[in-house]
C-alpha cells in the first residue's frame, strides 16, 4: 500500500533538488549582490540590459520569464537607483521603453567577478556545467511546450 505513494517521496522528486540548488545558489549570491545594491532578480534584469542596452517591458518579461506584476516594481526600483530609465513610447503609449543609464553600465564593472565567484562555489567542470545548462534549458522548453 505504501508503494502507491512512492511518487510523493522527496527522494523521488526531480523538482526538489532543482529547487534546493536554486535557493542555495541565490543565497550564495546575496552578499556579493548586496555590495552592488541588487537583489538576485534585479541582477538578472541588469544582466539583460548589459547585453541589450535598451528594450521594452514585454521583451524583458518574455526573455526572463517574468510577468509584468513582478517586473514593474523591479524596473521602478532599478530606475530609482539610477540604473535604468523608463519612458513611454511616443509611437504607442502603452509600451514602456527601458534603457540602461551610464550608472547602470558602470555597475557592470562592479559585477563582473560575481559569475567567477559563483562558479567556484558550484565547482563543476566546464563539461559538467555545459551539460547541466543544456539539461536545464531542455526542461524549461519542455515545461513551456507542455503547459496544462
Amino acid at each position: 500500500m505504501e508503494k502507491d505513494y512512492d511518487s510523493l517521496k522527496l527522494k523521488n522528486q526531480l523538482c526538489f533538488p532543482i529547487y534546493l540548488c536554486s535557493k542555495e545558489i541565490i543565497r550564495k549570491y546575496t552578499p556579493w549582490l548586496e555590495e552592488i545594491d541588487l537583489t538576485y532578480t534585479q541582477y538578472i534584469v541588469m544582466m539583460y540590459f548589459w547585453e541589450k542596452e535598451k528594450s521594452n517591458v514585454k521583451e524583458v518579461g518574455k526573455t526572463l520569464l517574468l510577468d509584468s506584476s513582478t517586473l514593474t516594481p523591479l524596473l521602478k526600483k532599478l530606475e530609482s537607483k539610477g540604473f535604468i530609465t523608463r519612458v513611454r513610447s511616443t509611437i504607442d503609449e502603452r509600451n514602456l521603453e527601458i534603457q540602461i543609464t551610464k550608472k547602470g553600465r558602470e555597475l557592470k564593472d562592479k559585477a563582473k567577478l560575481i559569475p567567477e565567484k559563483i562558479g567556484k562555489c558550484i565547482a563543476l567542470s566546464e563539461e559538467e556545467a555545459t551539460t547541466l545548462y543544456s539539461l536545464m534549458y531542455k526542461i524549461l522548453m519542455n515545461v513551456e511546450r507542455n503547459e496544462i
